[in-house]
């Protein structure tokens, strides 16, 4: 298949594909990283980077230029031993160009297609005037009837009217246009809080996904980094004004670094990092397992430097 690198075609029996891009809140890429962590899923293919995205810059690090690496867009599979219904899992670091979106759409559900995926699940942030200590609603769309009648067994909200923007709405359209069933669960996040990173929703819209799939899975370390999350909004808002609208950037940095500063990083994610360092340094490609690990933290720029080593090494 054109476009892709497959580093495994196993046998998969009646699987369903969950896809996440970055978005508002991270809560995409939450749901889809924390799930592949957690059940342990297998690599399966990569679409190739250089036929979708564009390099803009470069970076500057201790007098030397380096150039960035193109985005990851990256499948992985897990096969559910008690039912016969497993997985694929999509995750790409970055949003195509608006120019290419519609392709790369295309691309990802040739490759769902090609296993006989039926049922495509996305997940999105729905941004709404709640206080982030609020347990977050989940909102639904599906492309059917069918699906639709099927929602209202979860707790969640059907959304009648507004748009989902990015990969993660487009793709459903993609879907519907091919005749397969998709629903996109989406959790809400304070309006003040957009850019940063919402443990608390990705917890609410996962909690919904596992029923639908019918498995179990780990919630304590997402339990636990939402509730960090809360305490260090908590510490930064005793400072700062009573927020009520979206905050500007230069607010959302300050927030950044308020958070980072309170926060306390458990030794098991210290120690998983550390693996991961090594890891990269034998294996490029575990770089971007390292990258969404220092990013679920927020701790990138505290590593960046070393990070960056792993290429300027030559590591490959």
């Amino acid at each position: 298949m054109k476009n892709i690198k497959f580093y495994r075609k196993p046998e998969l029996e009646n699987p369903c594909l969950i896809a996440a891009w970055p978005g508002m809140g991270y809560v995409a890429t939450g749901v889809a990283s924390y799930l592949k962590k957690k059940l342990k899923s297998t690599l399966l293919a990569e679409i190739k980077s250089e036929d979708f995205f564009y390099l803009t810059d470069v970076w500057i690090r201790k007098d030397e230029i380096i150039l960035p690496q193109l985005p990851k867009s990256t499948f992985f599979y897990w096969k559910n031993r008690e039912v016969r219904r497993d997985l694929i899992i999509f995750l790409g670091e970055a949003q195509p160009p608006p120019d290419k979106e519609l392709a790369f759409a295309s691309k990802v559900l040739d490759v769902a297609q090609l296993f006989e995926v039926k049922r495509v699940y996305t997940a999105a942030a729905a941004p709404a005037p709640i206080h982030h200590t609020q347990p977050p609603g989940v909102l639904a769309v599906a492309t059917n009837k069918k699906l639709k009648e099927y929602l209202k067994k979860f707790k969640v909200t059907l959304m009648r009217e507004g748009n989902i923007s990015g990969m993660n709405g487009l793709l459903l359209g993609v879907v519907k246009q091919r005749d397969m069933e998709g629903i996109c669960l989406l959790g809400e996040i304070p309006y003040y809080t957009t850019q940063i990173e919402n443990p608390r929703s990705s917890q609410a819209v996962l909690s919904i996904l596992t029923r639908m799939l019918g498995i179990e899975i780990d919630m304590e370390e997402i339990n636990l980094l939402a509730k960090q999350t809360e305490e260090r909004l908590n510490e930064f808002i005793k400072t700062h004004q009573k927020l009520e609208k979206p905050i500007s950037s230069e607010e959302i940095e300050e927030m950044k670094k308020g958070l980072k500063a309170h926060s306390e990083i458990p030794k098991s994610a210290k120690d998983r990092i550390e693996n991961l360092f090594k890891q990269a340094a034998k294996d490029r490609s575990k770089a971007i397992e390292l990258k969404a690990e220092l990013d679920k933290w927020g701790i990138f720029e505290e590593y960046q430097d070393r990070f960056l080593d792993l290429f300027k090494k030559g590591h490959h």
